[in-house]
Parts: C-alpha cells; structure tokens; sequence
C-alpha cells in the first residue's frame, strides 16, 4: 500500500494453493507430449482440417515421407503433391464428405521424396458442436503402397486366370470357406443351363447331377466340411443341362486352401464340359473293342471279358463257351463277292443276338469264326439253347434278290470242367470245333479229352507237309494207264509220292491232312504241276509217246481262284499240247454247293484242250445226272467194285452197268486196282478197254515209267499174263 505522497506504507500479501492446479498443468503437458510423440512416431501422417476442408496441421511424417515441408501441405497446397490422375476423384470425394458430414475414406497416389509415387489412404472424421456444426476434420495417411500393389496384382492375375478360363472353356466354382459365401462364373451357369441371375448353392449343383453320380459331388462337398486336408482333388459327374435337359459330361478340378492353423480357407474348382471329348475317347474305344462289320466285341476284347468271367467265377459257376464257324463264307465271296460275305456276317452277328440275347457274351475271333460266353447254362438247356441256334444259323438270307444257303459248326468247352484259363477253353473249344468241321458240319460237337490226339497228329501232319513243300521234297510217281487188248501202255496217272530223309519215298496218305487245307493243297498241287509237265517236254523231247497224264485236283484247290491258269500254266510254260493233260476229280468236287461255279471250271478246262475223269466212280453219291451235268471224258471203275470182280457177283453187276451206261454215254472207262489176271480178262469181255493196277505195274518213278514208252518195250499186259 502506499501513502498520499505515494510513497510505500505498507504491503498486503495473500497465498494461494496452486499444487491442483500445477499438477493439471503438467498432466496437460504430459499429455501434449504423449499426443506429439504418439504422432511423430507413428508411420501414419497425422492432419488437421477446418470445417471447409483446409489443411490446418500436419504431423513431421509429411515430410519424412514426401520430402515436402509441413507449411507447404497447409490449405490445399497438399494437393500439388497428388498424382494427376487422382485429383479429381480425390476432390470430389472431400466434396462429398464436407457436404455430408460423413467420414472421409479415399485412396490416391502421393509423390515421395524420391520423385515417385506411392499409395496412400486418407481416412478422416469430422468433429461436431451442440448444433451438429463440422468444427474441425481429424484424418490420417496410410502408406498402403506396398498392399495396393499386391492387390491389383492379385486383380491382374484373377483377371487374367479369368480371361485364361474363359479361353479354355472353363467354368470356375469359387467357395470362401471363411465366409461361407460361393461364386459361379457366368461359364459355368451357361454349362448348367442356369440362368446367370440365379443364386449359386449345393443343392441347385446337386439337383443337375445325374443321380448315379450324385454321391461322388457330396463326398467332395462333405470332405471339405470335414477337414479332408487334400489340397487337389478331380472327379467327373454327368449332369443334365436345366434348360434342355441335355445329358453332359464335366471334368471337375479342384484345390483347397488352408491358413496356417490348418482352418480351410478357400475351395476353387474349375469345371470343363468333355462331352464331346469322351464321346470321341468312347467311340476309339468301342472301335478298339470291336470288330467294325458286325458290331460285336473282336478277339481281344471277347478273350478279355471271357478272363473276366473266370476271374469272378465262384466254385460252382459253370461257364460255357463255344465257337462258332460259318460255313461257305469263302465261298459265297468267291461267287456273289466280298459284300455277300460281309452281308453274311452282319446276319450271322444278329441271329446270335437274337438266338442268345443279353445272357451271352458274342465275339468275332477271327475272319468266318464267332466266339460265345454263357454263364449258368449248362446240360439238356444248354445243348437245346446252341440247336436252336444252330438252326436260324441254317435259314438262308437274301442278297441282291437272291436266296444264299448258310450254316455254322459249333464246338463247345465248358469251365471248370475242360479248362481253368482263358487259353484252355479256347484250345479245348477250337479242338471240339475242327472234329466237328470234319465229322457233323451244321451241328455242334463237345470237346471230350480224346479229340486232342486227332489234332495233335493233323498238326503234326500239316507241318509234315509245310517242311516238304519248303524243302521241294514233292515228286510226281505215274502208274500206266494200260489198253486191255493190246497191253500196251496209253497213258498214266500221276500220283503224289514225297521223301523223307530215312524213310524214303511216302505215300500222301502220310500228310493226307493237308490236301484239306486249301494253302497246302494249293503248294502240293504246284509243285506237282511243275514236275509232270517237266517230265512230259522231256518223253516228247525224247521222241517217246506217252499218251494223256491224268492229274489229280484236291476239292481244296476249287476253292481257291484261277485254277486253270494254275493248273494249266506249268505244260503250257513247257509247250505241252493240252490235249495231253487229264484233269481227274472226285465225287466230292460235283456235291459242293457251287455245282454251277465247279462246271464252268472244268468247261474251262476242256476248251483249254484237257480232258475231264471222274475218279473212284461209284463210291460217293454223285447221281447218273451229274454225268450229263457235267463235262465228263472219263470214269474210273473204283477198286472196291474190281476186286471182288467176278461172274454173277454184285460188283460184276455193277462194273456191267458202268461200262455199259458209260458206252451209251460215249464217255471212255478205265478200270482201277486190277491185280489179277482174271479181274483184266472179265473187264476186256465185257467192254472196258482200259484199266491201271499192280497187275500191270505199280506207280514208279519218272524214269521207269519211261521206260515203257521206249521203242520194243513189250506190252504190259502181254508180259503178266505171259
């Protein structure tokens, strides 16, 4: 206080308390320094806005990141540091927000200090007063750079997996096992038939799969429920299509994803329409598996079902298998042709069908033989079941309005009872099959363990003969032909004789099995056409008469084409007159089927200049009508009905009637086997003029038998009977 003068009087002094008040303060600057640290050191950059939107503060990090003082980012100067592409976006955003009050979120590029761009995120809340008024903005920066590229790679690589899908036709199902929600492309809707519109969830999937395959799309659905931890799976379902009910194949591919706590985060499954492809893959196949003519499965397709069937037999399963061969199929081609045949085997195919139905297993093994399986039929039902069969094989089928006879041979084996593997049936069933061809054709033949001899001697036959044929072992033998009145020799017959390396010289009965074999009969036939016309330039050369040499066709060799030229070829090749050749046949040739096919060969054969003979006539079932049938020169009494030859006997009544309706006929005679004296005196008084047997000579070697063609050789005759 101070007096008038002013002058201090006295002082008055008060005190106050201000430890509340210091403690406040400090905390306030405690926080404030907490507040700028926590914003300093935090990667976000922190701002401050007014309520238009003007930048008011911004933390150091500004410049840390952009190079850019902190006063130079005040107002809208921050802008300038944006890319120029996010300018107006990022304006028109801040706009919006200013306008409405609501919360800033918005993405765009800011230059760094080093010159390039970088992503950041500005998120930023608006702070209100009592009357709902913006006071001030409060935001940050995020750098997200580094994520922002990552995901727009991940966009670019899902987009160019898209693009990659669509180019391979593929549709993607896409489930987040997190969110539970799934996703189907436009592709795969399309492949369903679905509207592009419509929901994607299991049991619309479901309710297109066939109901076959629907178990194998809930096991993959369930899997993944129940922690099936395989990350690739595949698996194909037939679907049909929702809008027309078409029935399509799907090859489905698929991943599974999980975090690193094992938890399944992701399913991805792709999804390709291969109808097509395993249309064509099942068409190669079934192509692979059968025979294209018939339909019906080939050889190793037939064989590997017959496997099949022995592998799943139980104990007492009985599997019948028999096979089948159709007769005159070589025939009916060498005739009417190769589509005839093959008409012949599509019928054949479909009668067994028919005859057989879905019991049977149907193949065709090889070019005119069918295989069957049959599982559970066996005995009386079995053997009635293969008749019947049998005999609608036998129905004769149009071509070209023509009615062409057939039939079929069957041979039968049975598992377990002629075999335990695929290989046994097969032999067992082809052994009862060959004795059946040779014994009851049209019927059906039972292996039984005896008929494997039989075929192990003709297959030791024919081999027999192969080595023969490859080793030119062939020889012609001739027996004269002898004229009754004079004893001399007229002619001969070549007969097949081979050698063996230690036995000799054989007869063909010794590899008589080949002559049915229309290959081998062929080559013996050849090389035998080849010998005798060698052996006649050579008499004829020689200034020797030999008469006709009488050749001997298997009925084989008619089976096979230009026989005439084959036979004929070889004397014309050596200059051989053909009217030196005689072309014998027996009986068998004339009863064929193609009667027609058979007489304009041997019209053939006699307008070449060759004659025609008829051996062992009298034997078979040749009726007198083939005699005016066919071009017929010569009949050979048979040695069945000479041998017993003698006054008021059977026989003797027999050859009489032979010569004599041989006479009427104009046709000439010779009689075969004459040993005796008394067989050749009979037969010259009753007619025949010639006759050939071991009276006269057996059948010799080329070099003898010239020996009764040179000059002053005596009569045969003339010798024997002295």
């Amino acid at each position: 206080m101070v007096d008038e003068d002013g002058e201090p009087a006295s002082t008055i002094t008060t005190a106050s308390d201000i430890t509340a008040r210091q403690r406040a303060e400090q905390t306030l600057r405690e926080s404030e320094e907490h507040y700028r640290h926590t914003v300093e050191l935090s990667p976000q950059i922190a701002w401050i806005a007014d309520a238009g939107g003007s930048i008011l503060q911004v933390s150091s990090r500004w410049h840390t990141v952009t190079g850019i003082p902190q006063r130079a980012a005040l107002g809208q100067q921050w802008i300038e540091a944006l890319h120029p592409d996010d300018v107006a976006p990022t304006q028109a955003r801040w706009e919006d927000s200013i306008a409405t009050h609501q919360p800033v979120d918005v993405s765009y590029r800011l230059r760094g200090r080093d010159g390039l761009y970088r992503w950041f995120r500005a998120r930023a809340v608006a702070r209100l007063n009592g009357q709902g008024e913006v006071t001030r903005w409060y935001g940050s920066l995020e750098d997200i750079h580094d994520r922002r590229v990552t995901e727009d790679a991940l966009r670019d690589s899902e987009e160019r997996f898209r693009l990659a899908a669509q180019a391979a036709g593929l549709g993607i199902w896409d489930y987040d096992a997190v969110s539970g929600k799934r996703e189907w492309s436009d592709e795969f809707k399309a492949m369903l038939g679905l509207d592009p519109r419509i929901q994607p969830d299991v049991p619309t999937a479901l309710g297109l799969v066939i109901p076959a395959d629907q178990p194998l799309l809930q096991a993959l659905v369930t899997a993944a429920h129940a922690g099936d931890t395989t990350t690739r799976f595949d698996v194909a379902l037939r679907i049909r299509r929702a809008n027309d009910g078409a029935e399509r194949c799907m090859q489905t591919g698929g991943w599974r994803m999980y975090a690193s706590s094992g938890r399944l985060t992701l399913v991805l499954v792709t999804i390709r329409d291969v109808t097509e492809e395993r249309t064509a893959e099942d068409r190669i196949r079934w192509t692979a598996n059968h025979d294209a003519m018939t339909g019906v499965p080939n050889r190793a397709f037939f064989t590997e079902q017959l496997n099949t069937a022995i592998r799943a037999a139980l104990p007492d399963t009985v599997l019948a298998l028999i096979l089948l061969d159709v007769d005159r199929l070589k025939e009916i081609n060498d005739t009417h042709g190769h589509d005839a045949g093959d008409m012949l085997l599509r019928t054949f195919a479909t009668r067994l069908k028919t005859a057989f139905g879905a019991e049977a297993v149907i193949g065709r093994l090889g070019g005119d033989e069918f295989g069957l399986l049959l599982k559970g039929m066996e005995g009386d039902r079995l053997h009635a079941c293969v008749h019947d069969a049998l005999t609608l094989m036998a129905t004769p089928f149009e071509y070209e309005g023509q009615t062409l006879d057939t039939q079929a041979t069957a041979g039968l084996a049975t598992y377990p009872a002629h075999g335990t593997t695929s290989d046994n049936l097969l032999k067992a069933s082809d052994i009862a099959l060959y004795v059946g061809k040779n014994s009851q054709r049209g019927a059906l033949s039972i292996f039984e363990s005896t008929m494997r001899a039989g075929v192990q001697k003709r297959t030791s036959t024919l081999n027999v003969a192969r080595t023969a044929i490859r080793d030119n072992r062939i020889v012609p033998f001739y027996q004269p032909k002898v004229e009754l009145a004079t004893g001399q020799v007229v002619g001969f017959e070549a007969l097949l004789r081979w050698r063996h390396d230690s036995l000799g010289i054989q007869t063909p009965d010794t590899i008589c099995a080949a002559f049915e074999d229309t290959n081998l009969a062929i080559a013996l036939g050849d090389q035998m056409y080849r010998s005798v016309a060698h052996d006649l330039r050579r008499w004829l050369d020689m200034g020797l008469e030999p008469g006709r040499v009488a050749i001997n066709l298997a009925p084989a060799e008619f089976r096979h084409g230009h026989l005439i030229g084959r036979v004929l070829g070889p004397f014309e090749q050596a200059g051989v007159p053909l009217d030196r050749v005689e072309i014998e046949i027996t009986e068998t040739v004339l009863l064929g089927r193609d009667t027609d096919k058979v007489a304009s060969i041997l019209v053939a054969f006699r307008e070449s200049g060759a004659r025609i003979a008829l051996d062992d006539f009298g034997t078979g079932y040749a009726s007198l009508t083939h005699l005016k049938s066919f071009p017929v020169d010569v009949i050979k009494i048979d040695q069945s009905f000479v041998r017993n030859l003698c006054d008021g006997s059977d026989d003797a009544a027999i050859v009489d009637a032979m010569v004599s309706l041989a006479g009427r006929l104009r046709i000439e005679v010779v009689a075969e086997g004459v040993q005796e004296a008394e067989q050749a005196d009979y037969l010259q008084r009753r007619g025949c003029a010639l006759a050939q047997g071991h009276l006269f000579s057996p059948a010799v070697p080329a070099a003898r038998a010239e020996a009764f063609l040179k000059p002053g050789a005596a009569g045969l005759g003339r010798v024997i009977t002295g």
